[in-house]
């Protein structure tokens, strides 16, 4: 393992995820995409418990983008179903490891059952000072950043639209009060960030990996974080500045 390996490892502060494959997954092997789903929960369970061990602070998987309710309706309510019983069934888990789990995104999309049960999981989990888990879900960076103006208007009713600063935008996107990412990792083979937190991932590092995300395992995340350590992060200063 990487911290075996390592001890003077630069492990990310935050590490952010799209989990991409599953159902390129259950294609490869014959099988209804939704098993590629249910599979992909068990890599959600393994990157959590290895992030944690390595003390990362913040990881935040994005598992349902506002454009994803354009797949097919059985879908999309399979998937919905699978979130409701990992609110339900994982918590627990989640809190025994002292893990603080918040969910970022649009809930007024999901029935009232999801949205009272991510109610009850943050507020199990909300005293927990350990890894905190943001699932991203009906999340949409571009909504980040408008819901963020609006938020920052409703605040400032009387502040003219030419006071707007970086700063302020900075205060109302989700998770304002978190490290930005320091690594994206992509698993499935694709090279984008699919409008995921195009605000907070202005300095991130990017690791693209082929592996399906039902496959990805603890090593997987080494191999990232290795990769992030060969990164040079100026930030905008030049290398000698940063040596």
């Amino acid at each position: 393992m990487l911290k075996e390996q390592n001890q003077h490892v630069n492990v990310p502060k935050h590490i952010a995820i799209i989990m991409d494959g599953n159902g390129r997954w259950a294609k490869k092997r014959l099988l209804p995409r939704f098993v590629g789903h249910q599979k992909g929960l068990n890599a959600v369970k393994r990157v959590v418990s290895h992030c944690s061990e390595l003390g990362v602070e913040a990881l935040t998987l994005f598992a349902f983008s506002t454009e994803n309710w354009r797949r097919p309706e059985e879908e999309v309510n399979k998937l919905m179903g699978l979130f409701l019983k990992a609110l339900q069934k994982e918590v627990r888990k989640l809190d025994e490891n002292n893990v603080r789990l918040q969910i970022i995104g649009e809930r007024s999309a999901f029935n009232q059952d999801i949205q009272t049960n991510i109610e009850m999981a943050e507020k199990q989990t909300e005293n927990n000072t350990g890894l905190i888990l943001n699932i991203a879900a009906n999340y949409g960076g571009r909504w980040d950043m408008v819901e963020a103006v609006k938020k920052w208007h409703a605040a400032n009713p009387d502040s003219p639209i030419e006071t707007l600063t970086e700063d302020d935008v900075a205060q109302y996107v989700c998770l304002a009060g978190l490290p930005e990412p320091d690594l994206l990792i992509r698993t499935g083979g694709e090279q984008r960030i699919s409008n995921f937190l195009i605000w907070q991932m202005a300095y991130t590092e990017f690791f693209f990996t082929n592996t399906l995300w039902p496959d990805f395992k603890e090593s997987s995340i080494d191999e990232a974080i290795e990769s992030f350590n060969n990164r040079e992060r100026r930030f905008g200063k030049t290398g000698d500045q940063v040596k």
